[in-house]
């Protein structure tokens, strides 16, 4: 891969639309920076998928973005970080060269853990795939052995967004369900991790059905507070951060179907540009 010296955008990748909700709080954290973001979305969902086939779209992608400019790319996407970043961090950034990085959205939101919660029991609600592949459950302990975390796989939730029906009676019935099922793991949960970038979109009717003393942590807010803070830390790759204001957005899906759905995460208008893989 050839290297490239230029400055340029910072890319935010997801396998869906996600992912837009945490680049809405990028883009409000850190509004002097150019992006571009990448939605794998005519091979969505990548979460039915198995791991190889995972880290390969992923992969590809990233490099892509690479191509495109990117010398620091973000996985707003729990199951592409699960998944597929420690893989590609390990291996594969390797033979671009140390001009780029690969981050992800689990590790920013597991490093606050210990800050968010008292009782030492944290719950994790996300997509199945999530759930499997243990990584918020491994990353904690990382950070914060004594955390005991309990999961639950919410399989409906993103199904019920894409087909906008996060405010039916049928999306209530759904929240509730997997709220008291997780809450039946332990008693003394009182911090909750939303672990889907989907999941904002329901937050007020999930804050409803979650006693009033838990703590429901959404990750945009804390991924574009440590992407700040990581820039801070690594002035080399800052450097190579072009810095005009700038937002583009690409789609592997038809564009017309992605900035009808897109608005709906990014909480604006989108104007995409279709990219044949």
């Amino acid at each position: 891969m050839t290297i490239n010296s230029l400055p340029g955008p910072i890319g935010i990748f997801d396998s869906g639309y996600g992912g837009l909700t945490v680049f809405k709080e990028i883009a409000v954290k850190l509004p002097q920076y150019d992006y571009i973001y990448f939605g794998d979305n005519a091979r969505s969902p990548y979460g039915i998928r198995s791991f190889e086939t995972i880290y390969k779209y992923t992969l590809e992608c990233v490099r892509h973005l690479f191509g495109m400019g990117c010398h620091l790319v973000i996985l707003a996407c729990n199951t592409a970080s699960a998944k597929a970043l420690r893989t590609i961090q390990q291996h594969d950034l390797i033979a671009c060269g140390p001009a780029y990085r690969v981050l992800g959205v689990i590790r920013p939101t597991t490093e606050m853990v210990g800050k968010l919660t008292r009782s030492g029991h944290v719950g994790i609600m996300a997509t199945p795939g999530t759930v499997q592949s243990e990584s918020y459950v491994v990353e904690i302990h990382r950070f914060f052995p004594e955390v005991q975390v309990f999961q639950e796989a919410c399989p409906m939730w993103v199904p019920l967004i894409e087909n906008r029906e996060q405010d039916s009676p049928g999306a209530d019935y759904f929240v509730e369900k997997y709220v008291e099922e997780l809450l039946r793991q332990s008693d003394r949960i009182d911090a909750i991790i939303l672990g889907c970038t989907h999941y904002p979109l329901m937050l007020e009717k999930i804050r409803k059905a979650v006693p009033a003393h838990i703590r429901l942590i959404s990750q945009g807010t804390i991924v574009a507070e440590r992407l700040a803070d990581y820039l801070l830390r690594h002035p080399e790759i800052e450097s190579l951060c072009s810095k005009t204001g700038h937002s583009v957005f690409f789609t592997t899906e038809t564009p017309e179907v992605f900035d009808a759905k897109a608005r709906i995460f990014y909480g604006k208008e989108v104007r995409s540009t279709h990219f044949e893989l």
